[in-house]
């Protein structure tokens, strides 16, 4: 054999190992780069309520997927910010989300367009029956959107209105509620 033959070879080594090594990364990480894209609202999920949520609550997220694409929440809240972790999770799982600081706003939004549910605080502006005040509104104008009232200081062993779907201060249970109303009204649907 040749010197110009081991020379040759030998030139080409590096380029051949570049390209076993980009081979071999894109095989060993394809499947993590994929559920990377794929799993976003999976993603938010587990870190939206994973703090002391299980695999049963990311499990129930999985499967009411299709269930929530589409959806319609008004959040109404004189304090959105505080509120933005579960926002986006529920954007990223194909939902609407706006957003109203005040009853009069929420009552604007509503007549505007069909909301599948109405997030709410008990507090606003000031007023501490604000949320409930809104539940009067909501009857008079005869809106008939579940309400999930979400609120720091909700107290459930006070008593929950009538016009309420669920009430709770814990950010697991705004996505349970909101995954039984949606998948409820899909199945009236259907």
């Amino acid at each position: 054999m040749s010197h110009s033959f081991w020379s040759e070879l030998i030139s080409i080594i590096p380029e051949t190992m570049w390209v076993a090594f980009a081979t071999l990364a894109f095989l060993t990480l394809r499947k993590p780069i994929i559920r990377r894209f794929l799993d976003r609202p999976r993603e938010s999920m587990e870190t939206t309520v994973g703090g002391g949520g299980g695999k049963g609550e990311i499990r129930r997220w999985d499967h009411a997927a299709e269930s929530l694409r589409g959806g319609r929440i008004l959040w109404v809240d004189d304090n959105p910010p505080g509120n933005s972790e579960l926002i986006k999770l529920f954007r990223s799982a194909g939902m609407t989300v706006d957003t109203a600081p005040s009853t009069e706003d929420a009552l604007a939004y509503v007549e505007q367009g069909g909301y599948d549910i109405i997030l709410s605080d008990i507090k606003r502006n000031g007023d501490p029956q604000a949320g409930i005040k809104m539940l009067r509104e909501l009857e008079l104008h005869k809106i008939p959107t579940p309400v999930v009232i979400y609120a720091m200081s909700f107290n459930p062993e006070l008593g929950v209105d009538r016009r309420i779907f669920g009430g709770t201060n814990d950010p697991r249970d705004v996505v349970h509620y909101v995954i039984d109303l949606m998948e409820r009204a899909r199945m009236s649907l259907g």
